[in-house]
């Protein structure tokens, strides 16, 4: 049996891998064809995977949509110390990075549990340090809505009381797709490539039960605002959302995500704003009370120009 489908089957029983890293959404961002996995195995068990997006050969980096990958580590029992926790995935990453050392160009965003890129930087790859926001209880509401500014809380007020906004969920994926492009338009930013990607995972997503779209209407069936939200049980992720420019002062953004935020909180722990370098959107979400978490950006190599029109290239043919 390969590595892949080992870590298939791995992935229908442990409840710890995050979403990104899972295999079925590997096959939507990356193509079943151009992603494969490492294993480290104890005792015939798998103790830790690195799965990885292959793009072309001689590459690796992050697909489309895809916030973290890195490694993953099975759950130490409760009696594990910290020094032999910390000594077993070492050593393991240090194997890793061996079966990597013909690869030249490496990118991968490491999850934010992953604290330790020490292996990483002996063996000389580099580090960035990138943010997300979290909200680590999403349980009591109450509590949520004391963390958020009064600026967030007078938005959602604003859209309930005064503009009448009512949250509906399954929004149809054109019209989510239509108002995130005005988003970005509004913005003067370009559209983020991978649509048909996009299109697969929240279909996927939605058969499975894992993925919606909230959107915010008002009375006369305009759609102000939407959010695109995935999530398993450790952790709920906004993967992508935008808003009616002309409509955008009604805060209906807001209160959509906080209905998605409250309608969440019996499936998972978590909320995952997925953070920005921007600052305007690093604002946005650190003012609904979520703490910042780094994580690490791993790289060797460097991709030149014909590297990139190559990732390009195959990216286009998996699109189709």
């Amino acid at each position: 049996m390969s590595a892949k489908e080992q870590y298939r089957l791995l992935c229908l029983s442990e409840s710890s891998i995050p979403i990104y890293s899972r295999d079925w959404w590997l096959d939507i961002v990356c193509g079943e064809k151009h992603w494969d996995v490492l294993l480290a195995t104890q005792k015939e068990a798998i103790v830790a995977a690195l799965p990885l997006y292959t793009p072309c050969p001689g590459i690796i980096s992050m697909p489309f949509f895809t916030q973290t990958m890195g490694p993953w580590f099975a759950p130490d029992a409760e009696n594990v110390s910290y020094r032999r926790q910390l000594t077993k995935r070492q050593d393991i990453l240090k194997k890793f990075i061996e079966e990597l050392k013909h690869i030249p160009t490496f990118l991968q965003n490491f999850h934010p549990s992953i604290t330790d890129w020490l292996p990483f930087y002996w063996a000389g790859y580099e580090q960035t340090t990138r943010y997300t926001y979290i909200l680590d209880d999403i349980s009591d509401p109450a509590v949520l809505w004391q963390q958020m500014s009064a600026n967030i809380r007078r938005n959602i007020n604003r859209a309930e009381q005064r503009y009448h906004i009512v949250i509906r969920r399954n929004v149809p994926i054109e019209d989510f797709l239509r108002i995130q492009e005005q988003s970005f338009e509004r913005q003067d930013l370009a559209e983020p490539k991978g649509i048909p990607v996009l299109k697969k995972l929240i279909e996927q997503s939605r058969v499975r039960g894992q993925g919606d779209i909230w959107g915010g209407y008002d009375p006369e069936g305009n759609l102000h605002a939407a959010a695109f939200i995935v999530w398993q049980k450790s952790s709920a992720y906004y993967l992508a959302g935008g808003g009616n420019p002309k409509l955008r002062d009604s805060g209906a953004h807001s209160l959509v995500l906080w209905t998605a935020i409250r309608e969440l909180a019996p499936h998972t722990r978590r909320f995952d704003f997925e953070g920005s370098m921007l600052p305007g959107v690093e604002r946005f979400f650190r003012e609904f009370g979520a703490k910042q978490y780094p994580f690490f950006t791993i790289t060797k190599g460097n991709l030149s120009l014909w590297n990139r029109m190559r990732i390009k290239l195959n990216t286009l043919n998996l699109n189709k």
